[in-house]
């Protein structure tokens, strides 16, 4: 549970420990956990306690979601100026319409 320790007129103060839980916060959302999975990267005393195969797992689902983005990157930089007369002509564009109906490519 995250407390104030006191205040500073209107401005609530807390310890650095309370600044710290909150930057794992931070960093497990930006990195795509969710709440509850943000939530049990705590031990009962409010410290961190990262599980290891957790992060490891994130950071592959991270790592197949890059390679995923920079296919549609470039197939969208290709189908921009492709000189197809017909999108529909292009084998590029067509992987990616593919990929992006999870289609298997013929």
């Amino acid at each position: 549970m995250i407390k104030s320790s006191g205040r500073r007129g209107l401005t609530r103060l807390f310890q650095e420990s309370v600044l710290d839980q909150l930057a794992v916060i931070a960093l497990g959302r930006h990195a795509g956990f969710s709440l509850d999975e943000v939530g049990e990267m705590f031990g009962a005393d409010g410290k961190p306690q990262l599980d290891r195969i957790a992060l490891m797992d994130k950071a592959d689902e991270l790592d197949r979601s890059i390679k995923k983005l920079t296919t549609m990157r470039d197939g969208l930089r290709h189908a921009a100026n492709c000189s197809a007369p017909d999108h529909l002509e292009c084998p590029t564009f067509l992987r990616l319409m593919n990929i992006a109906t999870k289609r298997k490519v013929t």
